[in-house]
């Protein structure tokens, strides 16, 4: 080592320091990468991109042979360090421990610090650098990393714990996937992150929360004169009706207005041929999950079915449209609702039915009342007070002031609701 002049050996010193900022900036860019970007990379035919994900699927592996030439890189550093301080200025033990000092300095700022924050602002890009030298690096040296990475098994087996190859730990849960979606900002429209959110949640919402209750049916009674059922189709909102027989658990079929239409051009109408062109009525247990609803619907060739409770009473009605409506927003043809009024007024209020859907509300007033008990507003506020109120009892519910307006035959019918922020 004496006999290599002094500037070579300064040479041989900074290129054994860039070596090891390069391994540790590719150890770095590799870890820090983000794999789904490198997926998308190596699926536009990124060969870069290809060889890194090959790389990260053996972690073991990748870090072999990083650290192997890192450490050698810096022993090999340290060592010519203090050559250089002994040759120009002794062998004094104050001399040995300023060398040391120094090269710890040099491989802090120069290996490993400087290199690190590079590789971790630009980790994408530098991934597919880097995975070309670490990739021929490791076909070259396998056997050894393969020799020091039994050790490591060995270790790992020892303190009993297991090697995943880095896979499992980057598969993502339903919620880190939220977490993703709400995160996205510029690069996926507010539209579009609604829709992805809601897919989120199809699982956990069934058809109790989405359908229209049974005091909100629009249907037909078979018992009535002619003459009423007549006038009932003739202004009805919907083109298919459920038919019951004297009381709403009683339904016989499904009618399809434009049938009617049909048969009274034809000649008059009677009782007898509503009955003949009713179609078989579809029911849905209330617990069904919407996700599974929708397959059921295709698979059965079905847009309507009537909901109903463990005991077969019926409790409402839902259709494709909800399902959907529950996805991508309200449709501008829907029939009109109640839920097309809402508004906050002037002064921070809003009256609304009782038998309001929570979802609704929470959609529609931005409010964040709890959905996993009772579904209707009706229902929160008795399930809260454990009692029927009087008109003028106010309760508050996930921050929300509730006012209960009017109530009558055992149930609350109007409800003044005040924005949260509003009331202080």
């Amino acid at each position: 080592m004496d006999s290599i002049p002094l500037y070579a050996q300064s040479a041989i010193l900074v290129t054994l320091l860039a070596l090891s900022g390069f391994f540790s900036m590719a150890e770095t860019a590799m870890m820090a990468a983000n794999r789904y970007r490198l997926r998308t990379a190596a699926s536009q035919g990124s060969r870069g991109a290809r060889l890194a994900l090959d790389l990260l699927e053996h972690t073991d592996k990748l870090l072999g042979i990083i650290l192997l030439f890192n450490n050698l890189v810096n022993a090999a550093a340290a060592t010519l360090v203090s050559v250089i301080t002994i040759r120009l200025f002794g062998s004094e033990e104050w001399v040995l421990g300023v060398s040391t000092l120094g090269v710890t300095f040099l491989i802090l700022v120069f290996s490993e610090i400087t290199p690190k924050v590079v590789g971790a602002n630009h980790a994408n890009r530098l991934a597919c650098i880097v995975s070309y030298p670490l990739s021929a690096l490791l076909k070259g040296l396998y056997f050894v990393v393969w020799f020091i990475n039994l050790f490591v098994a060995g270790l790992l087996r020892l303190l009993r714990l297991k090697s995943h190859g880095g896979q499992d730990a980057h598969n993502l849960s339903t919620e880190e996937l939220r977490t993703l979606v709400l995160e996205s900002g510029a690069f996926i429209p507010p539209k579009h992150r609604s829709i992805l959110l809601n897919l989120f949640e199809l699982e956990d919402i069934t058809v109790e929360d989405v359908m229209t209750p049974r005091n909100q049916i629009e249907a037909v009674n078979i018992a009535e004169p002619l003459s009423v059922i007549a006038g009932h189709l003739a202004t009805c909102y919907h083109t298919r009706l459920p038919v019951f027989d004297g009381e709403m658990n009683a339904v016989v079929g499904l009618l399809h207005v434009r049938r009617v239409l049909g048969q009274t051009l034809d000649r008059s109408l009677s009782v007898a041929d509503i009955r003949e062109m009713l179609s078989k009525p579809y029911f849905i247990p209330a617990s069904t999950p919407i996700y599974s609803q929708l397959h059921f619907f295709q698979e059965n060739r079905e847009r309507l079915g009537l909901v109903v409770d463990e005991y077969g009473e019926l409790l409402g009605l839902v259709t494709l449209e909800d399902i959907i409506e529950e996805l991508i927003g309200k449709f501008t043809t829907s029939a009109p609702g109640a839920a097309d009024k809402l508004g906050w007024n002037d002064d921070g209020s809003v009256i609304v039915d009782g038998s309001q859907h929570l979802r609704t509300l929470n959609r529609t007033l931005g409010l964040n009342l709890p959905v996993d008990g009772p579904k209707t507003l009706n229902g929160l506020i008795l399930e809260h007070l454990q009692d029927i109120p009087e008109s003028g009892v106010s309760v508050k519910i996930a921050g929300t002031p509730i006012e209960v307006v009017q109530a009558e035959d055992r149930r609350i019918k109007n409800v003044r609701i005040f924005r949260p922020h509003a009331v202080k």
